[in-house]
């Protein structure tokens, strides 16, 4: 269900006015499905830093409490857990459907990763199967399978960003995965669902966002598909390659349009011949020859 119908569905629902975080009619600030707690208990985190950890988080849980009891539970976590055409939940941050944010997040991600489409690959030519068995491809999937970062996955398999990331594209379409919407975990599934990853290798996970399985160059897919994460974290990540400690990434120096109008040249100055008479003064004194 999208998230208009799954919206729709909700507000249309004869118990709706009846919901547990509606304002109380006699106190507005109340929630009326407990007028203990105030209607502000359901609204996202600002993390501004005015609300401790200990205070959010009891007014989360008595959020819950109340949707514990509430008539339209089911048609709230519905559209709270529907997402939009980019792939985003309808609702990202709140306590919504009983849930937090968080939670919401995470079944959304065990809901991308369970979407492995094993059966479009289950009809796969041997021969595409074999080129994902060459070394380079090998080596590219086994240090995916250890590592998130394109960078660290390139170091992992011994090659540059650029030609990682290639063999990861091509890994997606020998598959028979949209390298657009295919996720890390996916190509991972697949690969060892066919047969091309040994069942042995050790995977690691993504954590709270999936990764795109093939980058592209100004990384537009992994932000689609973590964008409005609340766990996403605003600065980049400093990487470390093992053995290179000491050589700590610098961003590159942005060149600089030369600026209009005349251009300048040195000219040398060759200066004048200097005298003794110019540079001591002159003097009464009469030396005499000594005795």
């Amino acid at each position: 269900m999208s998230s208009r119908n799954a919206y729709f569905t909700l507000m249309d629902h004869r118990y709706y006015r009846y919901r547990g975080c509606a304002a109380d009619p006699d106190q507005p600030t109340q929630a009326q499905g407990d007028v203990s707690v105030p209607v502000n208990a359901w609204l996202p985190y600002t993390d501004d830093g005015g609300e401790l950890p200990s205070v959010r988080n009891a007014r989360q849980a008595a959020a819950q409490t109340v949707c514990g009891a509430c008539p339209v539970l089911a048609q709230c976590r519905a559209y709270a857990l529907s997402v939009d055409g980019d792939g985003r939940l309808a609702e990202p941050e709140g306590v919504w459907g009983g849930m937090l944010p968080l939670e919401r997040h995470r079944d959304l991600v065990a809901r991308r990763t369970a979407a492995t489409p094993v059966e479009a690959t289950a009809a796969i030519d041997p021969r595409r199967l074999e080129e994902c068995r060459t070394d380079q491809k090998q080596a590219v999937l086994r240090s995916l399978a250890q590592h998130v970062d394109e960078e660290l996955v390139a170091y992992g398999a011994s090659m540059d960003v650029r030609t990682a990331n290639w063999h990861r594209s091509l890994l997606c379409g020998l598959l028979g995965l949209d390298k657009e919407k295919a996720t890390r975990q996916q190509l991972l599934d697949a690969a060892r669902t066919l047969g091309v990853l040994p069942a042995g290798v050790r995977v690691v996970p993504d954590g709270d966002v999936p990764i795109a399985a093939a980058p592209n160059t100004d990384g537009s897919r992994q932000r689609r598909l973590a964008r409005g994460h609340r766990l996403q974290p605003t600065r980049p990540i400093q990487l470390i390659l093992p053995g290179y400690e000491q050589l700590l990434r610098q961003p590159r120096p942005r060149r600089t349009a030369r600026p209009a109008g005349p251009r300048l040249r040195v000219v040398r100055v060759i200066a004048e011949a200097l005298t003794l008479d110019t540079l001591l003064p002159s003097t009464s004194v009469v030396l005499e020859p000594v005795a």
